[in-house]
This record gives C-alpha cells, structure tokens and sequence, in this order.
C-alpha cells in the first residue's frame, strides 16, 4: 500500500536545521491525515512566513503537540492498512521522509518502508490537480493528495 507523504518546514537547507511544521498523508485508497506542531518561529524562512505559515490553522482538529503526533501517526496507519500489508511511505523530497522519522522519533515500524518517487510523479498531473481542486500548492496535506494524483508508476521491463 501507498501512502504519499508531504511535509512543510521552516527552512529549505540541510534537514538538522529545518523543523518540522505540517504534516501530510494521503493513502491510495483516498483517506488523508494532517497535522500541525509547533515550530520555531524565528527559524522560518521568508518563503516560509509568506506561503506556508499562512495556509495553517484552517483544518480543524489538525494540531498536535510533538509528544503526540508519534501515536496519532502510528494510529492513522493502523487503521488504512490493510490485512496487515506492508505500507510505502513515498515521498518526492528526502527531508520529508526525515521529518517523517524525526516525528515518530526514529521508531519506525518495521512494515513502513521508505519510497522515493520523484520521478514518478508527472508535472503535468500536479497542475492538473491544483488547477481543477483551486487548493494552493505548498500545503503538506493538499501536496501530498496532489502527489497521490499525479504518482505514475514506471513500468519494469
């Protein structure tokens, strides 16, 4: 199983000085989950306070404190799985998988799996999915559903 992850963050640099601010899951199977935490305020960057910061606090229920966004990760998982498979968690950025780990305080379970799909994700599908949703880009949640959207996978051969 697929579950497509996205996540904002204070700074685009290396991933031990960026902090964690959003969090975004869309399964394959079309059920979402997001999550704010705090963040270091004075750490975010200029993007950060002009794009992101203003697109938080509009989906109710979605603010976690750090403590407890471990458990609701893990519980969210728990239940889209299905029959117990393995789940894919894909990302299109290495730092949100390491957010990702850095969230579950490096407690991974041993059936989530890392999936770099960067180049199964077609352009052309993002645009579609934000032009006809209206939703605004560098949202972790609509940018993980925008993802989901827009996952091709290559063919073996």
């Amino acid at each position: 199983m697929n579950v497509f992850l996205d996540t904002e963050f204070t700074e685009f640099t290396e991933f031990r000085d960026s902090h964690l601010i959003s969090l975004g899951m869309a399964s394959e199977y079309g059920e979402d989950f997001y999550a704010e935490v705090p963040y270091p305020d004075h750490a975010c960057s200029a993007f950060v306070r002009e794009v992101v910061i203003p697109l938080l606090r509009k989906i109710p229920n979605s603010y976690f404190t750090k403590d407890n966004l471990h458990l609701e990760i893990i519980k969210w998982l728990e239940i889209v799985r299905r029959n117990k498979e393995d789940v894919y968690i894909c990302v299109d950025y290495q730092t949100d998988w390491d957010l990702f780990c850095d969230a579950l305080d490096h407690r991974v379970p041993s059936w989530c799996h890392f999936k770099l799909v960067d180049n199964e994700i077609v352009e052309l599908m993002l645009y579609d999915f934000f032009k006809h949703s209206g939703l605004p880009e560098h949202h972790a949640l609509y940018d993980a559903q925008a993802n989901r959207h827009a996952y091709r996978p290559r063919q073996k051969i």
